[in-house]
């Protein structure tokens, strides 16, 4: 037994030098690598995993004057307060719907476009649309704003001067609460399609063109193919990028609604984001608002969670 013992710990401590030797070698071989990432990395850690520190003044009632040990524990108060606020129900409605908006009809554009710009033969003409579509992601949303106010205001836009010169009633685009959250969603759509484009894009590139042949004997036109071969071959992207959305489902982007809002639409424009910015910033009130972004991160998490389950059981591969 003792022979037997001392043969397995001898294994074990083999086996752990080999896989140190390995990753020694591995490192060395491919250092510039490592290099090339390790920006990356130090960014993460520096401002997503060490910020997570400050979660704990969520519990708390912080004061910068005592800092987070010091302070005074409360434990779910804030979230108590929170959730018994009469504007938590206005937030949810705001936030889920403006997303739901964006899921549905933002969401497949990327994907569309992509499947359009494969189709395109003359590499020539692909790049200036590319370039063209890629080109709105870069504006701030200061600009995306400033081009609305110019297009849509009532008084000196563009479109409703056009309306006017040609007989017809002028619109208020941007103090009108039906259509409001509908340019936040045109607005999206305008900004971020040709982007998205980018990693839909790059799936198509791997998919097998025996495939295509395939389809070609069978008959297929390339609507057919595109539905039958190019749609499935990236079906595992899709899905990753969708439940990567959901995880970003409580943020309808803060610079955006911040911007765009005003007294008429104040009802429909009010998010968490624009809630923690009020009572965070404007009030001090660091660790209710901290609460309510901690409430945000965690009904991301668990969509995460549920949605790279329900992958799974569909025989995906799914986040993780």
């Amino acid at each position: 037994m003792r022979e037997q013992s001392a043969v397995l710990q001898s294994s074990v401590s083999v086996g752990e030098k080999s896989k140190w030797h390995s990753l020694k070698s591995d490192l060395k071989r491919d250092k510039y690598l490592y290099f090339l990432v390790l920006p990356g990395v130090l960014f993460f850690i520096l401002f997503k995993y060490v910020p997570m520190w400050g979660v704990i003044i969520a519990f708390q009632e912080y004061s910068p004057y005592l800092g987070i040990l010091n302070s005074e524990w409360v434990g779910l108060e804030h979230f108590i307060r929170f959730f018994s606020n009469p504007d938590f129900t206005l937030l949810f409605r705001n936030t889920m719907m403006i997303s739901f908006l964006n899921l549905v009809f933002f969401f497949p554009l990327p994907i569309v476009l992509s499947l359009l710009l494969n189709e395109v033969k003359s590499q020539g003409f692909k790049r200036v649309i590319q370039s063209v579509v890629y080109l709105p992601h870069f504006f701030s949303w200061v600009i995306i704003a400033g081009i609305s106010f110019l297009l849509l205001s009532e008084s000196t836009g563009i479109i409703n001067m056009m309306m006017a010169a040609l007989g017809l009633p002028k619109y208020d685009f941007l103090t009108n609460t039906d259509t409001f959250w509908g340019l936040l969603v045109l607005q999206n759509i305008w900004k971020e399609t040709g982007w998205g484009t980018i990693i839909i894009l790059a799936a198509i590139t791997s998919v097998d063109p025996q495939l295509y042949e395939a389809a070609k004997i069978d008959g297929a036109n390339r609507l057919l193919q595109a539905w039958h071969v190019t749609l499935p071959s990236i079906r595992s992207v899709i899905l990753v990028l969708l439940i990567l959305r959901l995880g970003h489902i409580m943020d309808v982007g803060f610079e955006q609604l911040f911007l765009m809002d005003n007294g008429a639409v104040a009802k429909f424009a009010d998010v968490f984001e624009t809630y923690v910015y009020r009572n965070g910033i404007q009030q001090g009130q660091f660790s209710y608002s901290t609460a309510v972004g901690l409430f945000k991160s965690v009904v991301g998490l668990v969509l995460v969670v549920l949605a790279n389950k329900l992958a799974k059981r569909f025989g995906e591969d799914g986040v993780y």
